[in-house]
């Protein structure tokens, strides 16, 4: 896989997730793929869509700062905002392609930004 495919992988994701394109979701994700998080350990595809998917109705305002990418890796720091209080904060994840496909997620939390007064 090129570099180039990654990225391409990378931005379909987030694009699907929060246009809550489950069909394309579905095709992006491989068979075999696994999702980490603070709280999740390693689930599963399906798993996947019962915890995670439906959050994407609950984040506005989506932007990818950072990508880095190597081969078939890939990390994305991202700005998003919570729809039910208006605080945004920023992720980072560490993504793993594989044949076109996402094989694995693995997301880092970061701290909810300081509002001015």
């Amino acid at each position: 896989m090129q570099a180039s495919d990654t990225a391409g992988i990378v931005r379909s994701c987030y694009d699907a997730f929060f246009s809550q394109d489950r069909e394309r979701m579905e095709q992006l994700l491989a068979g075999d793929f696994t999702f980490t998080s603070p709280q999740d350990d390693h689930i599963d595809r399906a798993e996947y869509f019962v915890r995670c998917w439906p959050h994407s109705r609950a984040l506005k305002d989506f932007r990818i700062e950072t990508l880095f990418e190597r081969g078939d890796e890939a990390f994305v720091r991202y700005r998003v905002t919570r729809v039910e209080d208006g605080v945004p904060f920023r992720n980072t994840e560490f993504i793993r392609c594989a044949g076109g496909q996402i094989r694995e997620i693995e997301v880092y939390f970061g701290a909810e930004e300081k509002r001015s007064l």
